[in-house]
């Protein structure tokens, strides 16, 4: 089962979860981070190191985030994927505590 980027992450795309990934299976769009389930490990490393506690398990996630695992699945086949941290989006401090922020997910490839 994979984890999952959730909606805490919109408008923030915080890297530090990258930087730990030994699979790379995090996926990057314009301002939100995707991961490819059929590339996760499972490992949850990038768990902890995600500043807006964005990242679950699939079987933890909150079911008010539940679109968000085909959220995940669908723009992994269209991001590059990231295998570097970067800094975070220029507005992300703003945008860390923000809630519904689904609206604001910008579908276009990142990098």
């Amino acid at each position: 089962m994979a984890h999952i980027v959730a909606e805490p992450c919109v408008k923030c795309k915080y890297t530090d979860c990258v930087a730990v990934c030994p699979v790379d299976c995090f996926h990057e769009g314009a301002n939100f981070l995707v991961i490819d389930p059929d590339t996760c490990i499972d490992c949850g490393l990038c768990i902890p190191e995600c500043p807006t506690k964005a990242i679950f398990a699939e079987d933890e996630l909150p079911d008010k985030w539940a679109d968000y695992v085909e959220i995940n699945a669908k723009y992994t086949e269209d991001w590059p994927v990231i295998d570097a941290q970067k800094d975070a989006l220029p507005e992300a401090d703003e945008f860390k505590d923000v809630e519904d922020k689904k609206d604001m997910l910008d579908p276009t490839a990142g990098g």
